[in-house]
């Protein structure tokens, strides 16, 4: 398995768009941040209003996901960064507004571009051969971690160096440009992955998408754990004795972990199911993070961080491999949005656990209490793959239609095939039919 079929002029155009729609979203809270700090309770006022974007995504993500059309989503992806770019715009122009304006301008610059990750995961998947599915998402995973490296610096170099509006500027600029960009991309998606199972195809989208419930569940675990870690990563610091100035190069080097896990991902096919490669990958994570939390010295949490970032960019990776499985094309986008959402909510959750936490406990208990959730969150995803069974892609077929892999249903009759139309005149020896096809 190479990336040969992911290195084309298509993938590239792809990649320039997806970049412009995802930095905004990584610059944000840090730029709301920076955007109020010197107003009379800047920092607080900050902080609500990076929550406030973070609720944006949460609730726009699965309601504009679920509104995606396969043969409409450029436009209505379009008319999403279009209104994101506008809400950027907005913050950047108007940093004196009152506080309940920028939560509005907030709200919305989170949610209406909400869907776009997603549709564009979707999109990628349609530039590329179906035995290079797994290369275009590793692609995807190292361009995503690439941008949450960059945007941290990127923001406070701009924001005291410049201006503070300047981030939130430079993210509407760029989110407008990815919704020109998506002029060069395809229309929609639906080409491929053959014709969507009768049965699944009848099935409310909601319902559909529901039934995926275990893929959501341990996509947010390993998401939810390191997001703890970086946020308790401060305190846990000055408990060590070390610096505080360290935690912006740790968590570069996650970061940069991330992105080699991904790439070396999808250098090659690897054994076992998805949900037991899942399972092994958060296990792993998780060891990782206990490694942070108890052993001290800079180079042992930059050692912990970086590995446990390879791990999890792998989990992620067969999450979204393991949703392509779980859901029918038609229902692959509004998926990867409600995934997306779930993500943010774990994220979100994560920061208000951390609050409760290193107020009742030290930095290194309360990154283990995480690590326990984690591995629950691990367990009950685990348990209820094994007990769905396949997905849509591999439901009983009606009678007459054939899918590769299906696997009937414990009691379900199967369908008799229909005969054979009996061919007309003699058989030519050693040639099959009559007319030689065989």
């Amino acid at each position: 398995m190479t990336y040969r079929d992911v290195a084309t002029r298509p993938v590239l155009t792809w990649a320039c768009t997806a970049l412009g729609a995802r930095l905004p979203v990584a610059m944000a809270p840090l730029a709301l941040v920076f955007l109020v700090r010197d107003r009379p309770g800047g920092y607080s006022l900050g902080a609500a209003l990076a929550s406030v974007y973070v609720l944006g995504e949460i609730v726009g993500a699965p309601l504009l996901g679920l509104r995606l059309r396969p043969g409409r989503a450029r436009r209505h992806l379009t008319a999403g960064l279009l209104a994101g770019a506008a809400a950027f715009a907005g913050l950047g122009l108007l940093p004196r507004a009152p506080g309940a304006a920028l939560a509005a301008f907030a709200f919305l610059a989170g949610a209406a571009p909400a869907a776009a990750a997603g549709g564009l995961r979707t999109l990628l998947t349609e530039l590329v051969p179906e035995r290079s599915v797994a290369q275009a998402l590793s692609v995807e995973s190292i361009l995503t971690s690439g941008v949450w490296a960059v945007s941290p610096a990127t923001v406070t170099g701009l924001a005291l160096g410049a201006a503070p509006r300047i981030p939130l500027l430079l993210a509407a600029g760029l989110m407008a440009a990815s919704a020109a960009g998506l002029r060069l991309l395809p229309a929609g998606w639906g080409g491929k992955g053959g014709p969507a199972v009768p049965g699944a195809a009848r099935e409310p989208v909601l319902r559909v998408l529901a039934a995926a419930w275990p893929v959501y569940v341990t996509g947010a675990a390993g998401l939810t754990l390191l997001g703890l870690a970086e946020i308790v990563l401060p305190a846990l610091l000055e408990q060590r004795g070390i610096g505080v100035g360290w935690a912006g190069p740790l968590l570069v080097g996650l970061a940069v972990g991330s992105a080699a896990g991904a790439l070396l991902y999808g250098l090659r096919s690897w054994p076992g199911l998805s949900r037991t490669r899942s399972a092994v990958l958060l296990c792993g994570t998780s060891l990782c993070v206990v490694w942070v939390a108890l052993i001290p010295g800079t180079a042992a949490i930059a050692a912990g961080l970086t590995v446990g970032g390879m791990l999890q960019s792998g989990a992620l990776l067969t999450r979204n491999l393991a949703l392509r499985e779980a859901l029918p094309p038609g229902a692959l986008a509004a998926g990867y949005s409600v995934m997306y959402a779930v993500a943010g909510a774990g994220y979100a959750a994560s920061g208000g656990l951390a609050g409760v936490l290193l107020d009742v406990a030290a930095p290194s208990t309360a990154i283990l209490s995480g690590v326990g959730l984690t591995l629950a969150l691990t367990a009950a995803g685990w348990y209820g793959e094994t007990r769905r069974g396949p997905g849509p892609r591999g439901a009983v077929p009606a009678p007459g239609v054939r899918s590769p892999g299906a696997v009937p249903a414990p009691g379900t009759p199967l369908p008799n095939p229909a005969p054979a139309p009996a061919a007309e005149g003699p058989p030519v020896g050693g040639r099959g039919d009559a007319e030689g096809r065989l």
